[in-house]
């Protein structure tokens, strides 16, 4: 198997020397761009498996270079910044990322949610549900990764949000707290605030055409999270 790369985009050297370190130690090969624009061509230049990316950066900033990436790849990508609004974090996730790293933060911490990420994306320890899911006006094919709905219209999710879909359509009609999805999306060694999962689920239904007020596939359940409500179809 080979060595997984990933590329690390800030324009503060510490930061990326630091980060390097810990990552190398894992086992990754690290790249490293200092501004946007060679961000951005090295993504499409050397095609890593995951992209650590801050947001205030020279050139093109974190939030522009996202969009532009995910223009022609669904390529995982933690986005790392001193900013904490909420606000801050919604667009990032609109835009397409997977994660959400707030400086001043721990390197290790990094290096396990990047683990973490790699791990969703690749669909290592696949289970017996790993299969086609047919659902009334929608279909998932965990393999390929796809998801059409209504028959005609496939839409395109980030690595993450695809998990959180098949997490809650494989148990149609369950109901998952947020620390719940939290373990069986983000995993165990994930370190944040549970609030994401909120984010993730209105971009998810944004993906889908979902209305939150008369939803037809990820119902709320009021103060507790949430569930997938589509019927399986044979």
């Amino acid at each position: 198997m080979s060595t997984q790369r990933i590329l690390v985009v800030d324009d503060e050297p510490k930061i990326r020397m630091t980060v390097r370190g810990y990552l190398e130690a894992d086992g990754f090969e690290v790249l490293e761009a200092a501004d946007g624009p060679s961000g951005l061509a090295s993504v499409l230049r050397d095609q890593p498996d995951l992209v650590v990316l801050d947001v205030m950066l020279p050139g093109l900033d974190g939030f522009e270079v996202l969009r532009r990436i995910r223009a022609t790849s669904q390529v995982p990508v933690i986005l790392l910044t001193a900013r904490t609004e909420e606000v801050d974090r919604v667009i990032g996730f609109t835009a397409g990322s997977d994660d959400y790293v707030t400086k001043p933060f721990s390197a290790r911490e990094l290096a396990l949610r990047a683990r973490a990420i790699l791990r969703r994306a690749e669909g290592l320890n696949p289970s017996p549900e790993d299969r086609v899911l047919r659902f009334d006006g929608l279909v998932i094919d965990p393999d390929a990764r796809t998801v059409v709905v209504d028959g005609d219209r496939t839409v395109e999710l980030s690595a993450l949000d695809f998990d959180l879909l098949l997490a809650l359509a494989g148990a149609p009609g369950r109901v998952f707290t947020r620390r719940g999805l939290i373990e069986h999306v983000w995993g165990r060694d994930f370190f944040g605030d549970e609030r994401v999962v909120d984010v993730h689920i209105r971009t998810l239904r944004r993906a889908l055409g979902d209305d939150a007020s008369a939803p037809r596939y990820v119902g709320t359940v009021r103060t507790v999270g949430y569930r997938f409500l589509a019927r399986p179809v044979s």
